[in-house]
């Protein structure tokens, strides 16, 4: 496939975007004001402060959401994945979020009950993938000398010695079920660390890892960028490996919205679409990485340094323990190739599905497909690309078979195999 927006025609069409608004405002109901446009004016969206935000950050900055006839989103800080939950709960219409970048299994926790007070279901949907790759798995730094890194399994006498000991084994990951935490209990189980008995799981925000690991309330947390690079920018851990590694272009996070708005404002919810593509795909060209960094380190985004944010932003790792890589493989993807980041593959909602029945999160007789169609639209994906100009085929329901670093494969077309592959579980 071939892209169809060029560099200079998209830094074009980016920089008029500002001038599209104000030219909007000066027609009464806005330029978009017509049986055609969007049935409202913007919604509210939630993010978390991670570099995995930056397509809605951009989208606002740049003003595509303007652009597309949503002069009025609101792109809104979460002080937690439990703060988003709840606000996702709520909706705009009472205070809360109608959607937001989020942790893809959310989506299936929120539509089954699984997080949600009183397990009451909230539907949800998947729209599209915001991102690949970039985040880590990082370890206090009294263990630089033990030798771990993609490997888990030289943590596993010194934790045992603690539990011994009758100590707690602290390991932080950021919403139960969500990928941090399966990205930490792959990388556990993987080295013959059962996550369920040999360590204690904690919940703690992204943005409280690296004070929590700096005051010695965990011996390790996965989190996404860029609070591993502060970690070892701070000289307070080292990342053992990134998720890249784990599985190499695994999906993260994606926009999640409330089904509800999305079935009420079909049309708006397009324009999100096309808005978010053109930011990703601005964010995805090399030369627009400094200042993509420059616009979300900013204190009423990111409150981070640009050094922070940077360096895994581009592929260039420093992990803490002497070992530095240029790896532009495991750098973050927004866009990736002609769409595959952001398309929103259904079988790879499948594997998180599957993870979450490994873990016992969901009920290992739950029915995933259903749960896929019933979450998954990227129908609306396509109808955004194609009204883009940007090729759509070769996108269809399966990514095909995943490979992981430890020799594991998922075929989406049979979990069970997968399932019985995996010595440690805890499935119900």
């Amino acid at each position: 496939m071939t892209p169809f927006l060029t560099r200079r025609r998209f830094l074009t069409t980016t920089g008029m975007a500002a001038t599209a608004a104000a030219a909007q405002s000066l027609i009464p109901g806005g330029a978009w004001a017509t049986t055609s446009g969007p049935e409202v004016s913007g919604a509210t969206l939630g993010y978390i402060a991670l570099t995995d935000a930056a397509p809605l950050i951009i989208a606002q900055e740049k003003g595509l959401f303007a652009k597309h006839g949503l002069p009025e989103m609101k792109i809104v800080k979460q002080a937690s994945w439990g703060a988003t939950r709840d606000n996702m709960a709520l909706g705009s219409a009472n205070g809360g979020i109608d959607g937001g970048h989020i942790l893809r299994p959310k989506v299936h926790l929120y539509a089954t009950g699984k997080v949600m007070q009183g397990g009451v279901p909230l539907p949800m949907v998947n729209l599209m993938g915001l991102n690949e790759q970039c985040q880590g798995i990082s370890v206090s730094q009294a263990h630089a000398d033990k030798g771990v890194g993609l490997n888990s399994a030289p943590l596993k006498e010194v934790f045992a010695a603690k539990k011994a000991a009758g100590a707690e084994v602290p390991v932080a990951m950021t919403f139960p079920g969500g990928t941090h935490d399966l990205w930490m209990r792959y990388w556990l189980a993987a080295g013959g660390i059962d996550p369920t008995k040999d360590v204690d799981l904690i919940v703690v925000p992204p943005p409280q890892m690296v004070a929590n690991m700096k005051v010695g309330n965990m011996e390790a947390f996965c989190v996404g960028e860029p609070w591993n690079e502060q970690l070892v920018n701070q000289g307070i851990g080292f990342t053992a490996c990134t998720t890249g590694e784990i599985w190499a272009k695994h999906p993260e996070k994606v926009l999640g919205m409330r089904a509800d708005w999305v079935d009420a404002n079909p049309k708006a919810t397009k324009a999100i679409l096309m808005a978010v593509i053109e930011a990703q795909i601005w964010c995805d060209a090399a030369e627009n990485k400094a200042e993509m960094a420059q616009i979300i380190s900013a204190r009423q985004w990111m409150k981070v340094p640009v050094p922070d944010i940077l360096g895994r932003l581009n592929g260039e790792i420093n992990y803490g323990n002497g070992r530095k890589e240029v790896r532009p493989d495991l750098a973050m993807r927004f866009w990736g190739e002609n769409g595959s980041a952001s398309f929103p593959w259904k079988s790879l909602d499948t594997w998180f599905i599957t993870e979450n029945q490994r873990w016992g999160y969901l009920p290992g007789d739950l029915d995933a497909a259903a749960l896929v169609a019933q979450t998954n639209r990227s129908d609306l994906w396509l109808a955004a690309a194609a009204d883009l100009g940007l090729p759509t085929a070769g996108f269809g329901d399966s990514r095909g078979f995943e490979t992981f670093f430890d020799g594991k494969v998922f075929d989406p077309a049979n979990p069970a195999a997968y399932l019985d592959s995996l010595s440690i579980k805890a499935m119900v």
